[in-house]
């Protein structure tokens, strides 16, 4: 494995302005490399090359760019095995999530690729036949981009191909934990015949690199996947510029499983897609909001499951679930464990820490879960599988809103009054009917309330990084 290091104008950086910071391992906790840390000055730096490659860029036809990104995908693609194996060693999860993670995100490169050929204007109609109302879509300008651990490849390109098929440049700032997928990413385009200028990647100092970069002139719209808090300071940075956001936050995602739900289906669903990379994902399923006809069955049939899953590290290929990735997370699961146990809750499957290396955490069952606990207000980003039981749909509706955030819901039920009635009382950005899966690039992405601003994936991803310019012409 080779050392991370910043790239600026296609060019390795192999110290910071703030010396070195260390990479850790999950598994093992061990430092596997010392990398750079930047800070401000690296910050300004990045913006003013932003400024330079957006000139080169926004001007390339749409068809050029497009061929660049094909073949970055394509290159991407090649790479699968390699990428996973960096992955693994920075984040945690299990080898073939990792490898999933980064073919998909290469799909993803492919279907914006296409997609910034269909970024079409429109002609609308006058009120006098001597004037011409045309409306372009240009591209909103140099973007900084700062992503998360949980999917250091996936969460870089909800952001990086958008904006490129739309024409604007980027400075990308992923996180400090988990910095070699990002620039794999970015070789990749780079090989592919991105102009080196377009695409600048550094990490660091998170509040001092966030700052100069919302306030930086050159840069013109900020986005963050990211945690609630520093969603809230980053907008709020970006506001004082006027600077456009988009904000995919944190979330506290309700699972409603009516009386009518098939439990074969539902048990094996639930505990796949919960302890699916730890638990650290934005929409992984949390509140589990069962109707009491089925609550014990659930309880027991999730119990037995989370029992049985294989915890190691995520190089071998027997390990289902891998280390939680930071020491802080571990803490924080640890803690909302024992605070729901405290306050009434039942412990049905792990609950504990394994071993004294790595970050390692028990897929957990908690039932009997009650609203005033901690654990069912804060977003655990872990692998806790919260249950509750319920007596009605109205009941679990409640619930499900009960918090500021509105992220992903899902909802299990054989039932179309059911179904109905959920689609128009829950206050969600996405709802899933009888399954668990949610980001595919053709579709919007995004929450309401604490959850976020904006969407990405699909069209509305791609909205993000255009403007409308209105040419208003009269004609002889």
């Amino acid at each position: 494995m080779s050392t991370p290091r910043p790239l600026f104008d296609g060019q390795e950086r192999s110290h910071g302005s703030l010396g070195m910071m260390d990479l850790v391992n999950p598994a093992t906790s061990e430092v596997i490399a010392l990398i750079p840390k930047c800070g401000e000055v690296e910050a300004h730096e990045a913006a003013s090359l932003s400024a330079e490659g957006f000139a080169i860029w926004s001007v390339m036809s749409a068809l050029d760019r497009s061929k660049i990104m094909r073949r970055a995908a394509d290159l991407m693609r090649g790479q699968a095995d390699s990428a996973a194996v960096e992955m693994t060693r920075e984040q945690g999860k299990p080898l073939a999530q990792a490898k999933g993670e980064w073919q998909a995100s290469a799909d993803l490169l492919d279907w914006y690729a296409e997609e910034g050929r269909r970024a079409y204007g429109r002609l609308i109609p006058t009120r006098a036949p001597d004037m011409r109302w045309a409306v372009h879509r240009r591209p909103i300008g140099p973007v900084a981009a700062f992503t998360p651990w949980n999917f250091p490849a996936w969460t870089p390109m909800q952001k990086l191909a958008p904006a490129l098929a739309a024409g604007c440049s980027v400075v990308l700032k992923p996180a400090e934990e988990t910095p070699s997928a990002a620039l794999r990413i970015t070789r990749a385009l780079l090989d592919a015949g991105l102009p080196p200028k377009v695409l600048t990647v550094l990490w660091g100092d998170a509040p001092a690199i966030s700052a100069a970069l919302c306030a930086a002139p050159e840069i013109h719209k900020v986005t963050l996947t990211g945690s609630t808090r520093v969603g809230r300071i980053l907008a709020s940075a970006a506001g004082q510029h006027l600077k456009k956001v988009t904000m995919e936050l944190g979330g506290h995602n309700p699972v409603i499983v009516a009386r009518d739900a098939d439990l074969a289906t539902v048990v094996p669903l639930a505990a796949e897609f919960k302890f699916r990379n730890a638990g650290q994902v934005c929409v992984s399923p949390t509140r589990f909001l069962v109707e009491q006809p089925l609550y014990a069955d659930f309880v027991a049939g999730v119990s037995e499951a989370a029992k049985k899953l294989r915890v190691g590290n995520g190089m071998d290929a027997d390990t289902q679930m891998g280390p939680l990735t930071t020491a802080g997370q571990l803490s924080k699961i640890e803690a909302l464990t024992a605070d729901a146990v405290q306050r009434g809750a039942t412990l049905e499957a792990g609950g504990s820490r394994i071993g004294n290396s790595g970050y390692f955490f028990e897929p957990t069952v908690l039932s009997g879960m009650t609203p005033g606990m901690l654990a069912m207000n804060e977003e655990p980003f872990g692998p806790l599988m919260l249950v509750m039981p319920m007596e009605d749909i109205d009941a679990a509706l409640s619930e499900a809103n009960r918090l500021p955030y509105g992220l992903a819901s899902y909802a299990f039920t054989n039932s179309m009054s059911t179904e109905r009635e959920i689609v128009g009382g829950i206050n969600a950005g996405m709802l899933g009917f009888n399954h668990f899966a949610m980001a595919m690039p053709e579709t919007p992405f995004g929450g309401v309330g604490d959850s976020g601003i904006g969407s990405e994936g699909g069209i509305e991803g791609m909205d993000a990084y255009l403007r409308p310019f209105l040419v208003s012409a009269r004609v002889a």
